[in-house]
């Protein structure tokens, strides 16, 4: 049974990782999970993973209809991407669930800064705003969506931070609408991973309830900042890696134990 602080505490919660799936379509499960263990007080790391997987699908299932209102999605690309990683978020999960979740972190820890700063890297660019599925990104987009999802399911993350990147390198989309499409694709792979996790009895059914009220209205403060910032060059890209980045820093202390 949840405390009244508890359940305060997860609704703010909720409502950051609300705002940062609205902002940038990522951070939402990385930024829940530590949300959940350290500062709401839920003791099993996995509980928190799958509790954290259905609010974080749910936040982004609302955060995506923003878009959806403001022309930010590519439907048949996103759609292709969310599809093929499924199956991956599928077995991923089934391996997640019976790895150490400390060691997890670390590697999820590295990855996550490697991602940012190719972001950085290529925060200038304008991408392709007319970009559609063709024959061409068709098997970039099956490929890398396999290849997210899974990830996305063996880290128990909605993987936003991987997808953004990788619908950009498949089709070349700005990535205001890269962000847009992925939300698609995150509610897919969450509701996919919560599934798995649900099986095993690892989700706390209220929490998650808490989290998604909290999510939803820090998601609209997410989409209108997100929509703002694409109108300045690269101001989106900047704000993404540097989310992804800092979070990557206190994973990596937190489990080496130095802070």
């Amino acid at each position: 049974m949840l405390s009244l602080t508890q359940g305060a505490l997860g609704v703010a919660s909720g409502s950051l990782v609300g705002f940062s799936l609205g902002l940038v379509g990522g951070g939402g499960s990385i930024l829940a999970v530590p949300l959940l263990i350290y500062l709401v007080g839920v003791a099993d790391p996995h509980v928190a993973i799958g509790t954290s997987a259905i609010a974080v699908a749910a936040n982004a299932a609302a955060n995506l209809a923003n878009h959806v209102r403001n022309s930010n999605v590519k439907w048949r690309c996103a759609s292709v991407f969310a599809l093929a990683g499924i199956a991956g978020a599928f077995l991923g999960s089934t391996l997640g669930k019976i790895i150490d979740g400390q060691k997890l972190l670390v590697l999820f820890a590295i990855v996550m800064m490697v991602v940012g700063a190719l972001m950085l890297r290529g925060r200038s660019g304008e991408g392709e705003p007319s970009v559609r599925l063709n024959r061409e990104n068709l098997p970039k987009l099956v490929g890398l969506g396999l290849a997210t999802g899974a990830l996305s399911g063996f880290f128990g993350i909605g993987g936003g931070f991987l997808i953004v990147p990788a619908l950009i390198a498949a089709t070349g989309m700005p990535i205001l609408y890269a962000v847009g499409s992925s939300l698609l694709a995150v509610t897919a792979f969450g509701l996919t991973t919560a599934a798995n996790y649900a099986v095993s009895g690892l989700v706390d059914w209220s929490l998650a309830g808490l989290f998604i009220v909290g999510g939803v209205v820090g998601g609209l403060l997410g989409a209108r900042s997100a929509t703002s910032l694409a109108g300045r060059k690269g101001a989106l890209n900047t704000v993404f890696a540097a989310l992804i980045c800092a979070v990557a820093v206190y994973m990596l202390l937190r489990s080496l134990g130095w802070i």
